[in-house]
């Protein structure tokens, strides 16, 4: 296929909004894929960062009043996998974007260390299970939250529970998973898609399957 992106009607009552996709076949990236979603990658690596510094003073006080609360802030560290899964819509750029992003974090110098790694794969798997059960073709609200509700999922259950918390109880542990959730869906599932949405607007992901459907709503 000679287009970059693809459309398909959203809503049956005259196809007015559409889900412009990418170009099939999904694994025939583009030069522009691979580079918008390293490029993301290294953007978010700085922000995972900058949250490391600042995150140790409210997750004490989270922690004295119920210390499972802590995981409501780990949201923003799934944000990486979620928006480029939303913006590049391409199998394995969810997962590109936060291995870099855990990558730049840990050479800038992550509390964590290279075990940040770890994390960014898991993280970003979860980002693409939720994407393949839709066969990425749906990046609406609720694909959106599942992808942040999964990463959240994977990154706790495959490594938190056994790494961070392993003293918790188990009551504890559950709590703790559904407060990772909660961020994850909150802040990485609408956040990624609020920016992605705004992202489009501004017409700086105008090469990308969101950026199409912008200029389409804006051509109608």
């Amino acid at each position: 296929m000679s287009s970059s992106v693809e459309s398909q009607p959203n809503r049956a009552s005259g196809g007015r909004r559409t889900t412009v996709l990418a170009s099939r076949p999904l694994l025939g990236y583009r030069t522009v894929d691979l580079v918008s979603a390293a490029m993301l990658g290294v953007a978010f690596g700085v922000v995972f960062w900058a949250w490391s510094l600042v995150y140790n003073a409210p997750a004490a006080a989270l922690y004295a009043v119920f210390p499972p609360l802590t995981a409501l802030l780990a949201g923003p560290w799934l944000l990486a996998g979620v928006v480029a899964g939303l913006l590049v819509r391409r199998p394995g750029a969810a997962l590109l974007a936060e291995v870099v992003a855990a990558a730049v974090s840990a050479l800038i110098g992550s509390q964590w260390g290279w075990t940040v790694l770890l994390s960014g794969a898991l993280q970003g798997v979860g980002v693409e299970i939720a994407l393949a059960l839709f066969a990425w073709r749906r990046f609406g609200p609720f694909v959106a939250v599942l992808a942040g509700s999964l990463a959240a999922a994977c990154e706790v259950v495959f490594y938190e529970w056994w790494q961070y918390v392993v003293d918790f109880s188990w009551a504890w542990k559950l709590a703790y998973l559904g407060a990772f959730v909660v961020s994850g869906a909150v802040v990485a599932g609408l956040g990624g898609l609020l920016l992605v949405r705004a992202l489009a607007k501004t017409g700086a992901a105008n090469a990308m399957p969101p950026g199409q459907e912008e200029l389409e709503r804006s051509a109608v």
